[in-house]
């Protein structure tokens, strides 16, 4: 029985603490990282510039070993309209590009999150050779394997 009412009060507690870091810091960290990297970002692009958004195509294979491992990804490119016209274009050519190197990859380069972070930035990487420079960012939006 102290037990349970221990573990209550300091359940309270906790709750209180949270309470009350919540009303002294506000929001907190990661609700302002938003607002704060949409301002960096417009002061670093000028004034008026907007980013878009374009969705690539879902790329759907097979890995190069095991070869009965499947991966489905999907990804998007940020870029400025003003320097690229067509995102179609670049995009399909950025799926092509992303289809090709999946395909030769083992799924123990792809385990644990230095897997993935190595994944994320050789795609993006990708990504910007292909544009010619014109992708501004490369965003992994999902990631399944089977």
């Amino acid at each position: 029985m102290r037990f349970i009412v221990a573990l209550l009060v300091l359940s309270a507690l906790s709750i209180a603490a949270g309470a009350g870091f919540t009303l002294l810091f506000g929001k907190g960290p990661a609700a302002q990282a938003p607002a704060e990297a949409a301002s960096a970002g417009d002061a670093s692009h000028g004034a008026g510039q907007t980013l878009k958004v374009y969705d690539l195509p879902s790329v759907i294979t097979n890995l190069g070993a095991p070869t009965d491992v499947w991966i489905r990804l999907e990804a998007s490119i940020v870029f400025d309209p003003s320097e690229l016209k067509a995102p179609e274009a670049i995009g399909a050519v950025i799926a092509d590009d992303m289809l090709a190197y999946l395909r030769t990859l083992t799924m123990e380069q792809l385990q644990g999150p230095v897997g993935l972070q190595t994944l994320r930035q050789e795609l993006a990487d990708r990504a910007f050779v292909r544009s010619g420079k014109l992708v501004r960012e490369f965003v992994l939006k999902t990631l399944v394997m089977q």
